[in-house]
């Protein structure tokens, strides 16, 4: 069983910056691809970015991209999702989630394993 929990989210204001965290723990870190997902009011989950078990290799949506950076921490079994130039429509619930399979995928439905959520609100 793995249990990931989130952290780092809260209130910002537009062009500020946020790091967010996901803890693994339950099973090492190190063959498992993990992805960032977010829910808005109202909205379907949402892709984020992903990153692969070595974290070579990172997905994330054209929107998002140069904005927002995902990045992991084995040794500390942690994931990072380094959000700068924040604007009000990334005000979500942010959830991490771990693949066992360890390839990254953009599609929800493939991770097995899914954090409570952080709630970023951003205001203009």
């Amino acid at each position: 069983q793995v249990q990931l929990v989130e952290s780092g989210g809260g209130l910002v204001q537009a062009g500020g910056s946020l790091r967010l965290s996901c803890a693994v723990s339950g099973r090492t870190l190190t063959t498992v691809a993990m992805g960032w997902f977010r829910q808005a009011p109202g909205k379907e989950r949402e892709f984020v970015a992903a990153i692969s078990w070595l974290g070579d290799t990172t997905y994330s949506t054209n929107s998002m991209k140069g904005r927002f950076i995902i990045s992991r921490d084995n040794a500390k079994s942690t994931m990072y999702l380094q959000m700068n130039s924040l604007k009000p429509e990334d005000t979500a619930v942010y959830y991490c989630a771990a693949d066992s399979g360890g390839i990254p995928t953009i599609q929800a439905g493939l991770y097995d394993y899914w954090g409570q959520g952080t709630q970023v609100t951003v205001s203009s």
